[in-house]
Protein backbone atom coordinates (compact mmCIF):
# COMPACT_ATOMS: atom_id res chain seq x y z
CA UNK A 1 0.00 0.00 0.00
CA UNK A 2 1.34 3.40 -1.00
CA UNK A 3 2.22 5.71 1.85
CA UNK A 4 0.30 8.98 2.01
CA UNK A 5 3.64 10.75 2.11
CA UNK A 6 4.32 9.62 -1.47
CA UNK A 7 1.07 11.05 -2.88
CA UNK A 8 1.75 14.49 -4.37
CA UNK A 9 -0.42 17.24 -2.91
CA UNK A 10 -3.27 18.55 -5.06
CA UNK A 11 -2.30 21.76 -6.85
CA UNK A 12 -3.53 24.92 -5.20
CA UNK A 13 -6.13 26.92 -7.16
CA UNK A 14 -4.74 30.08 -8.74
CA UNK A 15 -4.85 33.16 -6.59
CA UNK A 16 -7.55 35.63 -7.67
CA UNK A 17 -6.23 38.56 -9.65
CA UNK A 18 -6.75 42.28 -9.26
CA UNK A 19 -9.14 43.64 -11.89
CA UNK A 20 -8.00 46.91 -13.45
CA UNK A 21 -10.76 49.21 -14.67
CA UNK A 22 -9.23 51.20 -17.53
CA UNK A 23 -10.64 54.29 -19.23
CA UNK A 24 -9.88 54.01 -22.95
CA UNK A 25 -10.80 57.57 -23.88
CA UNK A 26 -13.31 58.31 -26.65
CA UNK A 27 -11.55 56.48 -29.46
CA UNK A 28 -8.12 57.61 -30.58
CA UNK A 29 -5.11 55.84 -29.08
CA UNK A 30 -3.39 59.20 -28.55
CA UNK A 31 -5.86 59.94 -25.75
CA UNK A 32 -4.81 56.94 -23.68
CA UNK A 33 -2.86 57.68 -20.52
CA UNK A 34 0.48 55.94 -19.98
CA UNK A 35 -1.08 54.04 -17.07
CA UNK A 36 -3.89 52.80 -19.29
CA UNK A 37 -1.45 51.66 -21.96
CA UNK A 38 0.67 49.76 -19.43
CA UNK A 39 -2.40 48.02 -18.01
CA UNK A 40 -3.63 47.00 -21.46
CA UNK A 41 -0.26 45.65 -22.55
CA UNK A 42 0.07 43.60 -19.37
CA UNK A 43 -3.41 42.10 -19.66
CA UNK A 44 -4.17 38.42 -20.18
CA UNK A 45 -7.93 38.98 -20.44
CA UNK A 46 -9.58 42.17 -21.72
CA UNK A 47 -13.32 42.65 -21.25
CA UNK A 48 -14.20 45.63 -23.41
CA UNK A 49 -17.15 47.85 -24.26
CA UNK A 50 -18.60 48.60 -27.68
CA UNK A 51 -17.32 52.19 -27.64
CA UNK A 52 -13.63 51.33 -27.25
CA UNK A 53 -11.95 52.55 -30.44
CA UNK A 54 -10.25 50.17 -32.90
CA UNK A 55 -6.93 51.97 -32.38
CA UNK A 56 -7.08 51.08 -28.69
CA UNK A 57 -8.22 47.51 -29.31
CA UNK A 58 -5.21 47.08 -31.61
CA UNK A 59 -2.93 47.65 -28.60
CA UNK A 60 -4.23 44.57 -26.79
CA UNK A 61 -1.55 41.83 -26.81
CA UNK A 62 -2.19 39.13 -29.40
CA UNK A 63 -2.01 36.46 -26.69
CA UNK A 64 -4.66 38.14 -24.54
CA UNK A 65 -8.21 36.86 -24.67
CA UNK A 66 -10.79 39.47 -25.67
CA UNK A 67 -14.37 39.42 -24.42
CA UNK A 68 -16.84 41.82 -26.04
CA UNK A 69 -19.31 43.01 -23.41
CA UNK A 70 -20.84 45.87 -25.36
CA UNK A 71 -23.97 47.86 -24.62
CA UNK A 72 -26.04 50.04 -26.92
CA UNK A 73 -28.70 52.51 -25.84
CA UNK A 74 -32.15 51.29 -26.94
CA UNK A 75 -30.39 48.38 -28.68
CA UNK A 76 -28.86 44.97 -28.17
CA UNK A 77 -26.71 44.81 -25.06
CA UNK A 78 -24.89 42.36 -22.83
CA UNK A 79 -26.91 42.28 -19.58
CA UNK A 80 -25.10 43.90 -16.68
CA UNK A 81 -25.51 40.78 -14.55
CA UNK A 82 -23.71 38.79 -17.24
CA UNK A 83 -20.84 41.28 -17.34
CA UNK A 84 -20.55 41.13 -13.55
CA UNK A 85 -20.41 37.33 -13.65
CA UNK A 86 -17.74 37.34 -16.36
CA UNK A 87 -15.59 39.78 -14.38
CA UNK A 88 -15.77 37.66 -11.26
CA UNK A 89 -15.15 34.37 -13.08
CA UNK A 90 -12.14 35.68 -15.00
CA UNK A 91 -10.57 37.30 -11.92
CA UNK A 92 -10.93 34.06 -9.98
CA UNK A 93 -8.75 32.24 -12.52
CA UNK A 94 -5.75 34.33 -11.51
CA UNK A 95 -5.41 35.94 -14.95
CA UNK A 96 -4.52 39.62 -15.25
CA UNK A 97 -7.92 41.10 -16.10
CA UNK A 98 -8.56 44.52 -17.62
CA UNK A 99 -12.08 45.89 -17.82
CA UNK A 100 -11.76 48.37 -20.69
CA UNK A 101 -14.39 51.08 -20.91
CA UNK A 102 -14.82 53.86 -23.46
CA UNK A 103 -14.15 57.36 -22.17
CA UNK A 104 -13.67 57.55 -18.42
CA UNK A 105 -14.57 54.55 -16.29
CA UNK A 106 -16.52 56.62 -13.76
CA UNK A 107 -18.82 58.54 -16.13
CA UNK A 108 -21.91 56.57 -17.18
CA UNK A 109 -19.84 53.39 -17.13
CA UNK A 110 -21.77 51.38 -14.48
CA UNK A 111 -18.52 51.23 -12.57
CA UNK A 112 -20.13 50.97 -9.13
CA UNK A 113 -22.20 47.94 -10.12
CA UNK A 114 -19.13 46.07 -11.34
CA UNK A 115 -17.08 47.03 -8.29
CA UNK A 116 -19.89 45.79 -6.05
CA UNK A 117 -19.83 42.41 -7.80
CA UNK A 118 -16.08 42.11 -7.24
CA UNK A 119 -16.32 43.15 -3.61
CA UNK A 120 -19.09 40.63 -2.97
CA UNK A 121 -16.80 37.92 -4.36
CA UNK A 122 -13.88 39.15 -2.20
CA UNK A 123 -11.88 40.36 -5.21
CA UNK A 124 -9.70 43.44 -5.44
CA UNK A 125 -9.66 46.13 -8.11
CA UNK A 126 -7.86 49.26 -9.25
CA UNK A 127 -9.18 52.20 -11.32
CA UNK A 128 -7.17 53.81 -14.13
CA UNK A 129 -9.11 56.93 -15.21
CA UNK A 130 -9.41 58.02 -18.82
CA UNK A 131 -10.30 61.11 -20.84
CA UNK A 132 -14.04 61.58 -21.15
CA UNK A 133 -15.73 62.51 -24.44
CA UNK A 134 -16.80 65.96 -23.22
CA UNK A 135 -13.19 67.12 -22.75
CA UNK A 136 -12.02 65.78 -26.10
CA UNK A 137 -15.09 67.09 -27.97
CA UNK A 138 -14.63 70.58 -26.50
CA UNK A 139 -10.98 70.56 -27.53
CA UNK A 140 -11.99 69.53 -31.06
CA UNK A 141 -14.15 72.65 -31.44
CA UNK A 142 -11.59 74.96 -29.81
CA UNK A 143 -13.71 75.71 -26.77
CA UNK A 144 -13.35 75.66 -23.00
CA UNK A 145 -15.93 73.81 -20.94
CA UNK A 146 -15.83 76.57 -18.30
CA UNK A 147 -15.23 80.28 -18.76
CA UNK A 148 -15.06 83.16 -16.33
CA UNK A 149 -18.15 85.31 -16.63
CA UNK A 150 -20.05 82.66 -18.57
CA UNK A 151 -20.39 79.46 -16.53
CA UNK A 152 -18.94 78.62 -13.15
CA UNK A 153 -19.95 75.00 -13.47
CA UNK A 154 -20.30 72.21 -15.99
CA UNK A 155 -23.06 69.62 -16.11
CA UNK A 156 -22.54 66.14 -17.51
CA UNK A 157 -25.90 64.49 -18.02
CA UNK A 158 -27.35 61.51 -19.84
CA UNK A 159 -30.00 61.56 -22.52
CA UNK A 160 -31.53 58.31 -21.33
CA UNK A 161 -31.48 56.05 -18.31
CA UNK A 162 -32.94 52.69 -17.33
CA UNK A 163 -36.46 54.08 -17.49
CA UNK A 164 -36.11 55.69 -20.94
CA UNK A 165 -35.54 59.37 -21.70
CA UNK A 166 -33.87 60.90 -18.64
CA UNK A 167 -35.33 63.84 -16.74
CA UNK A 168 -32.90 66.55 -15.65
CA UNK A 169 -32.90 69.96 -14.00
CA UNK A 170 -34.30 71.53 -17.15
CA UNK A 171 -34.91 74.92 -15.57
CA UNK A 172 -31.27 75.14 -14.52
CA UNK A 173 -30.01 73.90 -17.87
CA UNK A 174 -32.18 76.48 -19.67
CA UNK A 175 -30.51 79.49 -18.08
CA UNK A 176 -28.39 81.68 -20.38
CA UNK A 177 -24.70 80.81 -20.24
CA UNK A 178 -25.19 77.26 -18.98
CA UNK A 179 -22.93 74.61 -20.48
CA UNK A 180 -23.70 70.91 -20.44
CA UNK A 181 -22.30 67.81 -22.07
CA UNK A 182 -25.15 65.46 -22.92
CA UNK A 183 -24.13 61.85 -23.37
CA UNK A 184 -26.33 59.29 -25.13
CA UNK A 185 -28.65 62.09 -26.23
CA UNK A 186 -28.84 61.44 -29.96
CA UNK A 187 -32.08 59.46 -29.91
CA UNK A 188 -33.64 61.73 -27.29
CA UNK A 189 -32.67 65.00 -29.02
CA UNK A 190 -36.25 66.11 -29.67
CA UNK A 191 -37.22 65.32 -26.08
CA UNK A 192 -34.21 67.32 -24.79
CA UNK A 193 -35.01 70.25 -27.08
CA UNK A 194 -38.65 70.29 -25.98
CA UNK A 195 -37.87 70.12 -22.27
CA UNK A 196 -35.32 72.95 -22.55
CA UNK A 197 -37.56 75.25 -24.58
CA UNK A 198 -40.57 74.60 -22.31
CA UNK A 199 -38.40 75.81 -19.42
CA UNK A 200 -37.38 78.99 -21.21
CA UNK A 201 -34.24 78.13 -23.18
CA UNK A 202 -33.63 80.43 -26.15
CA UNK A 203 -34.08 78.51 -29.43
CA UNK A 204 -30.93 80.30 -30.64
CA UNK A 205 -28.82 78.74 -27.86
CA UNK A 206 -25.65 77.38 -29.51
CA UNK A 207 -25.28 73.62 -29.61
CA UNK A 208 -22.56 71.44 -31.07
CA UNK A 209 -22.94 67.75 -31.77
CA UNK A 210 -19.65 65.87 -32.09
CA UNK A 211 -20.06 62.45 -33.66
CA UNK A 212 -17.42 59.71 -33.29
CA UNK A 213 -15.30 61.88 -31.02
CA UNK A 214 -11.56 61.71 -31.85
CA UNK A 215 -11.91 58.98 -34.47
CA UNK A 216 -10.96 59.34 -38.15
CA UNK A 217 -14.67 59.61 -39.02
CA UNK A 218 -15.29 62.36 -36.46
CA UNK A 219 -17.90 64.88 -37.58
CA UNK A 220 -18.67 68.23 -35.96
CA UNK A 221 -22.12 69.76 -36.44
CA UNK A 222 -22.68 73.24 -35.08
CA UNK A 223 -26.26 74.44 -34.84
CA UNK A 224 -28.70 76.08 -32.45
CA UNK A 225 -31.15 74.47 -30.08
CA UNK A 226 -33.98 74.90 -32.59
CA UNK A 227 -32.09 72.67 -35.05
CA UNK A 228 -30.84 70.04 -32.59
CA UNK A 229 -33.19 67.22 -33.68
CA UNK A 230 -32.18 67.71 -37.32
CA UNK A 231 -28.48 67.55 -36.41
CA UNK A 232 -28.99 64.45 -34.28
CA UNK A 233 -30.88 62.74 -37.10
CA UNK A 234 -27.85 63.14 -39.34
CA UNK A 235 -25.50 61.47 -36.88
CA UNK A 236 -24.93 57.77 -37.49
CA UNK A 237 -22.30 57.04 -34.83
CA UNK A 238 -22.15 57.73 -31.08
CA UNK A 239 -22.21 61.44 -30.31
CA UNK A 240 -21.88 63.91 -27.46
CA UNK A 241 -24.00 67.07 -27.46
CA UNK A 242 -22.36 70.23 -26.13
CA UNK A 243 -25.16 72.52 -25.02
CA UNK A 244 -24.18 76.19 -24.90
CA UNK A 245 -21.05 75.83 -27.04
CA UNK A 246 -20.44 76.45 -30.73
CA UNK A 247 -17.30 75.78 -32.80
CA UNK A 248 -14.98 78.74 -32.35
CA UNK A 249 -15.87 80.85 -35.38
CA UNK A 250 -12.91 83.19 -34.77
CA UNK A 251 -10.51 80.35 -35.62
CA UNK A 252 -10.86 79.33 -39.28
CA UNK A 253 -8.74 76.25 -38.61
CA UNK A 254 -11.64 74.77 -36.68
CA UNK A 255 -13.76 74.81 -39.82
CA UNK A 256 -10.96 72.98 -41.61
CA UNK A 257 -11.35 69.95 -39.36
CA UNK A 258 -12.26 66.79 -41.26
CA UNK A 259 -15.99 66.31 -41.38
CA UNK A 260 -17.04 69.75 -40.10
CA UNK A 261 -20.51 70.74 -41.29
CA UNK A 262 -22.29 73.76 -39.94
CA UNK A 263 -26.07 73.38 -39.97
CA UNK A 264 -26.49 76.98 -38.99
CA UNK A 265 -24.48 79.45 -41.06
CA UNK A 266 -24.81 82.18 -38.42
CA UNK A 267 -22.85 80.45 -35.67
CA UNK A 268 -22.38 82.68 -32.61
Amino acid sequence: MMSNSLIPPAPLPPAPSEVVFVGAGPGAAEHLTLGALRAIQAAEVVIHDRLVGPEVLALIPAAARRIDAGKEGFGASTPQATINAILVAEAQTGARVVRLKGGDTAIFGRLDEEIAALETAGLSFRIQPGLTSASVAAAAIGQSLTKRGRNAGLRIVTGHDMAGFAEQDWRGLSRPGEVAAIYMGKKSARFIQGRLMIHGADPATPVTLVENVSRPEQRIMGCCLADLPAAAARAEGPAVILLGLAPRAARPAIYGLPGFSGLNEALP
